[in-house]
């Protein structure tokens, strides 16, 4: 009885740790704010002037996690743990090969931006590409983005019709493909040629977030990554069973 309870336990504590891996918008938002502010134009030129682009004009973050004593594939297998359980979506996971010790992870995180102007409504999503490489005893994870996902929608703005039938409010919920709603049309902006690497920006308020959100997004993985690593996702992973 004593071993169903235990069983029952762990099973409550990993769901636990599974959705506190995921972080939704809104959650990232808080993080963002508690680190950086909520003055987005400041905090957003306040990082940059620490960023170099990278030479395909991404964003892109690199951090050695070092975890002494552990073999490859040990790291392997906790970090497999680690994605499997925090993206849902088994499209994420492009490439999970053992023998090269590499795993790459592309997944989206929606609605980290919106902006409503005179005529336009926009919604920025990003989609990092997150790359683990596994060595004996350390880790290597790559965060890159390039492009600002955008939905934009030629109804939502503050002068067009405010009535339901016509107002669409572009929220991201449409699917690329779909193009039913001649509204609504997807955009891609490169972040290099935005606010605050391009200062006179006309979507600088939106992009500053956006960013601020992006770079968050980047250490909140970074975190999860080495605490993954170094703890494991429920604190029970060891040989001692």
């Amino acid at each position: 009885m004593r071993k169903i309870l235990f069983i029952l336990t762990t099973a409550f504590l990993i769901c636990g740790a599974v959705s506190a891996q995921v972080m939704k918008a809104a959650d990232l938002e808080k993080y963002a704010k508690n680190r950086y502010g909520s003055k987005w134009l400041d905090a957003a030129a306040n990082i940059a002037s620490g960023l170099t682009l990278d030479k395909n004009q991404s964003l892109t973050y690199q951090q050695v996690i070092e975890a002494p004593g552990k073999s490859r594939e040990q790291l392997y297998v906790a970090l497999n743990y680690w994605v499997t359980s925090t993206f849902k979506d088994k499209q994420a996971i492009t490439l999970n090969d053992k023998d090269a010790g590499c795993i790459i992870v592309s997944s989206t995180i929606a609605n980290i931006a919106e902006h409503m102007g005179t005529l336009n409504k926009y919604s920025i999503s990003i989609t990092p590409v997150i790359r683990l490489d596994i060595k004996e005893g350390r880790v290597r994870v790559t965060y890159t983005v390039q492009n600002y996902d955008v939905l934009a929608d030629i109804s939502g703005g503050w002068l067009s019709p405010t009535s339901d039938d016509k107002k669409t409010y572009g929220d991201s919920k449409r699917k690329a493909e779909d193009k039913t709603n001649a509204n609504l049309y997807d955009e891609q902006w490169e972040i290099a040629q935005h606010y605050p690497f391009v200062p006179k920006d006309n979507k600088k308020r939106t992009c500053a977030k956006a960013l601020v959100m992006t770079h968050a997004y980047s250490n909140a993985i970074m975190d999860k990554v080495e605490e993954a690593v170094k703890n494991g996702i429920v604190g029970n992973e060891d040989d001692d069973w």
